[in-house]
């Protein structure tokens, strides 16, 4: 039995929208296309990115008379943003303008000289979601990265981030793997930077060329998603809503261990759970540790989706009061304290420190650091972490 009614928070209630937010394709559009007349254009895109009219970037770009769109190229999840979390997707062709789709989270992760061919410009243009092992940004690097290889433009339509650009969270991860892109990085788990200030910085430590950004108008780092003006349109299929987006940074690192994060039930990443799981322990402890900004209470779920598809689970469910309050990595760190214990409880090594960015499970299940312990070793790598990234911000 749910415990919790679908109610706003309060966050949302206060959310007043931005008259003047401009996304990077508005400004695109306002400016009469200018930053790409004359090119040959692959679209890195998907359904996320639409004008504050609600047409979809591949629809402006193929009617604009000023440049040419070439093809399409899609991240994990697809053109539609309907494909399940980590499943390749195959190159298509898009029915409405006829041009070639070719997938960038299927057999290559990278364009090729083949997908390439004719294109003298790559525009990114994608909604992301703020958190680092989050696909989407790892997808714009890579691209970014074959683009200067061969001396090609590469443009940045740049969108919000979502949950705002002033919230660290999470270890800065200190060994990026070049060819995972949940682990691409060397950011904290939250990093608080835009897709264009992420394209700043990525082309900085790895040498490139410098992008072309078409900035965001009337966006300030203290800015949510409701506070744009524009409707959220899911990035993937369990991002559902912004209070999902604020407490995956956290709760997203339950896919590190055999924990169901609520995918195949009606709201994922606010609820987590499993057959064995004493939730109501779990749910003391995070009531005792004070967390801010959220409500946590016993619930059972079947989810219908894995680890525990069509399974009963005893899980805790998350409510957001208060976005602006919410620091999800906390959640993650003081339930691991309370669920190391239990029996059926496993958390894979590698994959713990990939999503968090340090070594959570030595320091949970092999030393006696407390869960404060942990998070202030975090708080000194994101705040160092903070003076680097000075130099890549583009927005107040």
């Amino acid at each position: 039995m749910k415990l919790f009614l679908p109610l706003l928070s309060l966050a949302l209630c206060a959310a007043q929208p931005a008259s003047g937010f401009m996304s990077g394709l508005d400004v695109l559009e306002r400016d009469h296309f200018q930053q790409l007349k004359g090119k040959r254009v692959g679209l890195i895109t998907n359904k996320t990115a639409v004008d504050r009219s609600g047409r979809s970037a591949i629809d402006v770009l193929f009617a604009s008379d000023q440049l040419t769109l070439v093809a399409l190229f899609g991240p994990e999840h697809g053109l539609r943003a309907d494909q399940p979390a980590g499943a390749p997707v195959d190159d298509s062709k898009d029915k409405k303008t006829g041009l070639p789709i070719y997938s960038l989270y299927g057999k290559t992760k990278q364009p090729t000289d083949e997908m390439l061919r004719g294109i003298d410009t790559l525009v990114f243009d994608i909604q992301d979601v703020g958190t680092r092992f989050y696909t989407y940004l790892a997808t714009m690097a890579m691209a970014q990265e074959e683009a200067s290889k061969r001396h090609i433009g590469f443009v940045v339509l740049d969108r919000p981030n979502p949950i705002g650009g002033t919230v660290m969270e999470g270890h800065v991860l200190e060994d990026p793997d070049p060819k995972d892109p949940t682990g691409y990085f060397p950011v904290p788990t939250r990093h608080g930077l835009t897709p264009a200030e992420m394209a700043r910085l990525n082309a900085d430590v790895k040498g490139l060329q410098k992008p072309t950004i078409i900035a965001l108008q009337g966006w300030n780092r203290e800015m949510l998603f409701d506070q744009t003006g524009y409707d959220w349109i899911a990035p993937s299929p369990n991002i559902k809503d912004l209070d999902a987006a604020i407490v995956y940074p956290g709760i997203g690192c339950f896919e590190a261990t055999n924990i169901s994060v609520g995918r195949g039930t009606d709201s994922p990443f606010l609820w987590f759970g499993a057959p064995w799981m004493d939730a109501k322990k779990v749910v003391k402890a995070l009531k005792a540790a004070k967390i801010a900004g959220m409500d946590f209470a016993v619930e059972k779920r079947t989810p219908s989706e894995e680890p525990y598809a069509g399974h009963a689970c005893r899980g805790v469910a998350l409510k957001v009061r208060d976005r602006r309050q919410v620091r999800s990595l906390d959640v993650f760190v003081h339930a691991v304290y309370a669920l190391r214990h239990q029996k059926g409880f496993d958390m894979r090594e590698t994959g713990s420190t990939n999503v968090v960015g340090a070594n959570i499970f030595q320091a949970a299940f092999n030393s006696k650091k407390t869960p404060q312990d942990l998070l202030s070793e975090y708080e000194i790598s994101w705040r160092r972490f903070a003076q680097t990234r000075e130099k890549y911000l583009l927005y107040p």
